[in-house]
């Protein structure tokens, strides 16, 4: 029996259609009735769905309860001042909270969804790899500053007994909510966001992600990290591929320091007015700007039957996922 947090994210809806297809029994917490209508109905009701938060202890001792292996994928991507206290509580308060019950339990195998964020990031087009030790910069977001803290505390309970890895996934692109985390990126060039970058970042299929999750946890590897990443790519490639996935206009001014500090200003103002997420926020920015390769030799020597999907086929893909679901809402509401 596995225990995914975070079921009904991103990342962790596809971990359960990967494990659901490989046989396995799966329970997931959930916050609320509502499930990730990306995922097949098929897929989701073969999965128990245990009511619970990773901020109620009550709840995850329940759902803990008989399991074998922990999937923590539970976790809030935020760059929003305002969302920021929230993500400290979720992202640093709910790993401890899982970590010590998981100890408690004596729980045979943790898997830690982290973050390359966790690790840091490089303004000159430095290569990371799992060794990189953590540094104090400018670069570093309030995300990654949670998912760091996170990490110390399954490496706290590595320590303890916890028979534990982490991945750190870069960048994850696929078809889910385009609300939220990094699906919003489709968003904003389905409604051709004007700006690009020469920032340099990795990137990968959120099923590879699901796919090395699943096998990982199945391995005998313990107390290691791996970056999951396919490949490096300037975000100016990543924009224009999406852009012209949807067949929509490329953007076109570049978003130098004193242009992208003007860009994130104004569309905080234009979120103030609409009630709206901004598209851009000073940290997103900041991230934007950076330019870090992630060499993912470890994981593919780990894993030596694995190869990435091509970003280009993971792209093509997702957008015609998100209009076939636009296409479908239109529908719905005529």
């Amino acid at each position: 029996m596995i225990l995914i947090t975070g079921g009904t994210g991103f990342i962790g809806a596809y971990i359960i259609k990967e494990l659901i297809q490989k046989g396995y029994s799966v329970k997931a917490i959930r916050r609320s009735h509502k499930l990730p209508f990306f995922i097949s109905p098929e897929i989701l009701q073969k999965v128990e769905w245990v009511n619970g938060d990773v901020l109620d202890l009550f709840s995850l001792e329940e759902a803990m309860n008989g399991v074998d292996t922990v999937i923590h994928s539970a976790a809030i991507i935020s760059f929003l001042k305002n969302e920021r206290e929230k993500m400290y509580q979720v992202n640093v308060g709910g790993t401890a909270n899982v970590v010590n019950i998981a100890v408690e339990q004596n729980v045979k195998r943790f898997v830690h969804i982290s973050s390359i964020s966790a690790l840091g990031r490089t303004a000159n087009g430095d290569h990371v790899t799992e060794e990189k030790k953590w540094t104090e910069s400018r670069l570093n977001t309030h995300y990654g500053i949670s998912k760091r803290k996170a990490e110390i505390e399954v490496w706290r309970g590595m320590a303890e007994g916890l028979n534990g890895i982490i991945l750190n996934p870069s960048t994850v692109l696929g078809f889910g909510d385009w609300h939220h985390g990094s699906c919003a990126i489709f968003k904003s060039f389905y409604k051709e966001f004007p700006y690009y970058t020469k920032g340099i970042n990795g990137f990968v299929d959120v099923e590879d992600v699901a796919k090395i999750t699943v096998q990982l946890m199945e391995s005998n590897m313990n107390e290691e990290r791996f970056i999951i990443s396919a490949e490096n790519r300037e975000f100016q490639w990543l924009m224009n591929t999406i852009a012209d996935g949807f067949g929509k206009k490329r953007p076109t001014k570049e978003a130098t320091y004193l242009l992208s500090e003007l860009a994130w200003r104004l569309e905080k103002i234009k979120s103030v007015l609409t009630g709206g997420k901004p598209l851009l926020t000073k940290e997103s920015a900041k991230i934007a700007r950076s330019k870090t390769f992630w060499e993912n030799e470890k994981i593919l020597k780990a894993l030596p039957g694995f190869s990435f999907t091509p970003l280009e086929k993971t792209i093509a893909k997702a957008c015609s996922k998100y209009e076939n679901a636009l296409r479908n809402l239109q529908l719905k509401l005529q």
